[in-house]
């Protein structure tokens, strides 16, 4: 996992493990007193719940970011050293998209639990 983190670059991988730890921080800030009986307003609740999957698309275009300017810096280096062979460009390109696989699971995460919090705040209202 680390060797992941490393290759898919540090700055946007530490920037999408921060959004992942924000999002599931404000979903359980939020859900929390919903489940422990202790919020009254719970359209309130609601509103604010929906903010788990603005965050998780947020993941979702920053790991595309990280992947375009990942592929930017490696098409300027190919351009540099002329000929480049097919394993190599592979390899480049496999690593590219280690950013925007981390991304895409946040924003399923992100999924996941918007739908988890949304049938709580349903069987609560009922």
């Amino acid at each position: 996992m680390k060797s992941l983190f490393y290759e898919g670059g540090p700055l946007f991988m530490g920037i999408l493990t921060i959004v992942l730890i924000v999002m599931v921080a404000w979903t359980i800030y939020h859900i929390l007193p919903v489940l422990l009986n202790k919020e009254n307003h719970l359209v309130k609740k609601a509103s604010k719940l929906k903010h788990i999957k603005t965050i998780g698309t947020f993941g979702l275009v920053t790991g595309i970011l990280g992947q375009l300017i990942g592929l930017s810096a490696a098409f300027d280096a190919i351009e540099r050293a002329g000929e480049v062979a097919g394993g190599i460009l592979a390899g480049g390109l496999k690593v590219s998209t280690i950013s925007t696989m981390y991304g895409v699971l946040i924003f399923l995460l992100s999924l996941l639990l918007w739908f988890i919090c949304d049938n709580i705040l349903t069987a609560k209202t009922e």
